[in-house]
C-alpha cells in the first residue's frame, strides 16, 4: 500500500477533550492565558458562501431596531431558482439578554452558514440589552441610536424588539424576495428565548411562522432538577460553564428587573400551559449535550409533545453551552446543516 502523505497541520482537539484544561479555574480571569488560547482557538477555517449582505433599521416602539440580511447571490445557473420566492429564517443571537451583536459568530457566521446552505434569506436581529448587574460588573449595554435616553432595558423591549423584526421582514418580503408563509423564527440561547417568545405571541394572534428553531435555549426562569444523565453530563465542568440555580436567577431577575415570582409565558414560554402551548408551529429543539441549560430544553419539548405540536428534540453531542460562537466546529456545521434542511422543508 502506498505511504499516507504526512499533514503538517496539528490535529484539532476537539471541544471535548478541551473542557478538562478549564476545570482547575474557578473564572475566566484566573484562566492561564495559554489554556485560554487553546480554548479559543478555532476548530477549523471559517466558511464562505457568496451572499450578499445588507444593513437595515426595522421600525419599533423603542426605536429603530437594526438588522442584517443575508441573501443567497444569484447565479447563472440558478437565476430562474434566485427569482422564487426563498424561505426566511429570522434569527436572534444569544449574550444572557446582555451581550452579543450581530458580528458575533453567533450571529454573523450561523446567517453566513444558514443561508448559504438553504438557499434561504436570513434576518439577523440586534435587539436591545440590559446593562449588566453590579454582582456581574454592572457594565453598560450597547445603546442604539434612536432609543429614549430615559429607557431602561428589561422585558419586554427585547421581545419587542424581535417582534418589530419580524413585522419588517414580512412587510419587506417583496424587496427581500422572501415568502413570509415560510418565515421561521430561531435563536441561540437568550435569542432562542426570544425566539420562542416571539413565536408563541404570534401564535396567540393567529400570526404563527412556519417553524420555530430553538439552540439551547432558555426557557424557563430558573434552572429544573436534572436527570441523573443530565446531571452527570455537566458535572466535570469548569465553574465558568455552569448555570448554577443563583446564576440563572440573577439572569432571570436582571432580564425582568422584577421578581422571579411576576415572569410571565412571553418571558420565559416553559411557563405556558398546554392549552397555550397548542397554538405552536413546529419546532426544533437543539440543546447542547454538556450544559445546564438542556434540562430547559428537554423539558419544553416534552410540554410541547403534550400540547400535541410537532417537535424534534436534539442533543448535539461532544460540546458545551454556546457552540455556534465556535469557528470551524464540526457540531456547529452540522446544526448549520440541520436548521437548513427544515428551510428546505418548509
Amino acid at each position: 500500500m502506498p505511504a499516507t502523505p504526512h499533514d503538517p497541520r496539528p490535529a484539532v482537539v476537539p471541544m471535548r477533550e478541551r473542557l478538562p484544561a478549564l476545570r482547575p479555574f474557578a473564572g475566566w480571569d484566573d484562566v492561564a492565558p495559554d489554556v485560554l488560547a487553546a480554548w479559543d482557538a478555532p476548530y477549523g477555517p471559517e466558511e464562505q458562501w457568496d451572499l450578499h449582505i445588507e444593513d437595515h433599521q426595522a421600525p419599533g416602539p423603542n426605536g429603530p431596531v437594526p438588522v442584517r440580511v443575508y441573501t443567497p447571490a444569484a447565479t447563472a445557473t440558478a437565476a430562474a431558482a434566485a427569482r422564487a420566492p426563498r424561505p426566511v429564517l429570522v434569527w436572534c443571537h444569544g449574550g444572557g439578554f446582555m451581550h452579543g451583536d450581530l458580528d458575533m459568530p453567533e450571529a454573523d457566521a450561523t446567517s453566513r452558514g444558514v443561508a448559504g446552505r438553504a438557499g434561504a434569506v436570513v434576518v439577523s436581529v440586534d435587539y436591545r440589552l440590559c446593562d449588566e448587574p453590579e454582582a456581574l460588573g454592572g457594565r453598560r449595554a450597547r445603546r442604539f441610536p434612536g432609543t429614549p435616553e430615559d429607557l431602561v432595558i428589561h422585558a419586554p423591549i427585547p421581545l419587542q424588539d424581535v417582534l418589530a423584526a419580524v413585522r419588517w421582514t414580512v412587510a419587506e418580503a417583496d424587496h427581500l424576495g422572501i415568502d413570509p408563509g415560510r418565515l421561521a423564527l430561531g435563536g441561540a440561547s437568550a435569542g432562542g428565548n426570544l425566539a420562542a417568545a416571539a413565536t408563541l405571541s404570534l401564535a396567540h394572534e393567529g400570526r404563527a411562522p412556519a417553524a420555530s428553531l430553538l439552540l439551547y435555549p432558555v426557557l424557563h426562569p430558573l434552572r429544573l432538577e436534572p436527570t441523573a444523565e443530565e446531571a452527570a453530563a455537566v458535572a466535570d465542568l469548569a465553574p465558568m460553564l455552569r448555570f448554577s440555580l443563583e446564576t440563572t436567577r440573577s439572569f432571570t431577575e436582571n432580564y425582568l428587573g422584577r421578581p422571579v415570582s411576576e415572569a410571565g409565558i412571553y418571558d420565559f414560554p416553559g411557563l405556558a400551559d398546554t392549552a397555550q402551548l397548542a397554538a405552536l408551529p413546529r419546532t426544533y429543539l437543539e440543546a447542547d449535550e454538556h450544559d445546564d441549560l438542556r434540562i430547559s430544553a428537554r423539558r419544553y419539548a416534552e410540554q410541547l409533545s403534550e400540547a400535541g405540536v410537532e417537535v424534534e428534540h436534539v442533543i448535539r453531542e461532544g460540546v458545551a453551552h454556546g457552540h455556534l460562537n465556535r469557528i470551524g466546529l464540526p457540531e456547529a456545521a452540522q446544526t448549520m446543516d440541520r436548521l437548513a434542511e427544515i428551510l428546505g422543508e418548509l
